[in-house]
């Protein structure tokens, strides 16, 4: 793009110039309609003649000379963004749509992105070039960066292979559960397309580190909110529960359960939409959830009836059950250092604060995850009452409402737990450390009252040394030339006498 020339005219006001001076440039320009997948031209804001100072700018997209510009979604793996891009707000609804053709599932686009898949991996099967494109999750080329950096922390999963299973698709109407690489491999283990197999009723379909392509081919199929496809890409933690206009969305977190990964506990959302017509599930760290909701289903099939509301408890309850086995060891931690901290000798406490502080982090950690998990499903359960007139977005049923209120019930008490272990926790840390000062104490005291001891009887020592240094100089002493033993037995009866009377008044005194 270039910029047009400031000319003076009549009264010093500058005119727009049309930078593309071909004969079949349009005379007029539309408004931004870019980043919806339209072909129009843009323009700037007209100038208005008290501005005389502002140059005025016409872009013409249109020409037959003039460079192909690349939406937002042709340049979504780019890692730095362009000013219009951040800043346009994208509707969901434009003028030539109505809102009846934003409701269900468009199954032409389903089936477009499935035959450019299928298109696609045949193309990179022939050359063998570079590694499949739709299995291999790249940061460099299918990823967009994470404003988070848990993407970077798991780099090593996400670089594991182009032959890992990442798509997961189960329907109670399927006889098993189908696990491919990519969507377009779900509809190979049937006969028919993927669009007979969604039509045939509630469908789940869980992505393993989804790429920027499934992306936003999901969120043309499924009329997926480009707010909702935002957070999933950008892996936002913040828990929440979203009402859209023909789906919930909801961000749950668990944590890694490897107790030997170096990034134990550390937390991993889950991001679920639920559809009138089935679920579809996200996640971009491996976890046990899906295939433990799955087994469960399988188990109660002949008791349940299996809805996408269902399918959204069992995830939530199986996420929030995770937590128990780590409340429990932890009560029996905390019960174990409140019982040892006053009676353990000083040679077994050497780690005991080290417990105690590790404990204590557990705590933390499992408060962090568990303290905005009850708004969650207290606002789903509010708003999953309310019943949709014109029944495009799934209603929670009856049921559903009381098993959630359970799992809420559920996650406060092990809130109230963990706050009740942090507060013995920190009861017996400052008892730890009271009962390490009253020992250093009762040291100090001993070794005050030997120093005591040592210093009356160098006190007593002293004085005799003195006496007995005098009399054995190289001088004439008193009694020198005495041949009995007189002045020997007067002088040690003085000796003898003085540490009677010395030991006398520092036992009178408390000095020894």
């Amino acid at each position: 793009m270039a910029k047009s020339k400031k000319r003076n005219h009549k009264g010093g006001h500058n005119k727009r110039q049309n930078i593309n001076n071909t004969d079949d440039a349009p005379s007029t320009f539309q408004p931004l309609n870019i980043f919806f997948n339209r072909n129009n031209g843009y323009e700037s804001i007209p100038n208005e003649d008290n501005h005389p100072a502002i140059e005025d700018i016409a872009i013409n997209m249109s020409g037959a000379n003039s460079p192909r510009y690349h939406s937002d979604i042709e340049t979504s793996s780019n890692s730095r963004l362009s000013p219009v891009e951040v800043d346009v707000c994208f509707p969901t609804m434009t003028p030539d749509k109505k809102e009846e053709e934003l409701v269900g599932i468009d199954y032409e686009a389903l089936e477009e992105f499935v035959l450019h898949e299928k298109k696609e991996s045949a193309d990179m099967t022939k050359t063998k070039t570079r590694p499949r494109r739709l299995s291999t999750m790249g940061p460099s080329d299918n990823r967009r960066y994470s404003m988070y950096g848990d993407r970077m922390m798991n780099m090593e999963s996400s670089e594991s292979g182009g032959d890992q299973y990442r798509v997961t698709y189960y329907s109670p109407c399927e006889p098993s559960t189908i696990h491919s690489r990519c969507i377009s491999e779900i509809s190979e283990y049937k006969d028919g397309t993927l669009s007979d197999m969604l039509k045939k009723g509630c469908f789940w379909i869980d992505i393993y580190n989804p790429t920027d392509m499934e992306m936003r081919a999901l969120c043309k199929v499924f009329r997926i909110h480009p707010l909702t496809v935002e957070d999933i890409s950008m892996e936002e933690q913040r828990e929440k529960c979203e009402v859209f206009m023909n789906y919930y969305f909801i961000c749950f977190r668990s944590f890694d359960q490897d107790e030997f990964s170096a990034t134990y506990m550390q937390p991993s959302a889950l991001y679920i939409i639920v559809l009138k017509e089935g679920v579809i599930t996200f996640h971009f760290k491996p976890m046990p959830h899906p295939h433990n909701v799955r087994k469960r289903i399988k188990q109660l099939k002949d008791y349940i009836n299996v809805t996408p509301d269902w399918i959204c408890y069992g995830l939530l309850d199986d996420i929030t059950d995770s937590f128990a086995p780590l409340i429990r060891a932890i009560e029996f931690e905390v019960d174990s250092i409140d019982e040892l901290v006053l009676i353990l000798k000083e040679s077994e406490q050497s780690d005991m604060l080290r417990r105690i502080g590790y404990c204590r982090k557990r705590m933390m950690g499992l408060l962090r995850l568990l303290s905005s998990k009850p708004d969650v499903v207290k606002t789903l359960i509010k708003r999953g009452e309310i019943v949709p007139e014109d029944g495009t977005r799934p209603a929670l049923s009856k049921e559903v409402a009381l098993y959630l209120g359970d799992v809420q019930d559920h996650i406060l008490s092990m809130l109230q737990s963990l706050n009740h272990y942090e507060k013995i926790s920190s009861r017996s840390h400052s008892n730890y450390l009271a009962q390490i000062s009253i020992e250093m104490t009762q040291t100090n005291n001993e070794i005050n009252d030997v120093l005591s001891k040592l210093t009356a009887l160098g006190s007593v020592l002293v004085p005799m040394n003195l006496v007995t240094g005098l009399w054995g100089m190289n001088v004439q002493v008193p009694g020198q030339y005495q041949e009995d033993l007189t002045w020997f037995v007067g002088i040690m009866t003085s000796i003898l006498a003085f540490c009677i009377v010395s030991t006398l008044l520092m036992r009178y005194y408390n000095i020894v």
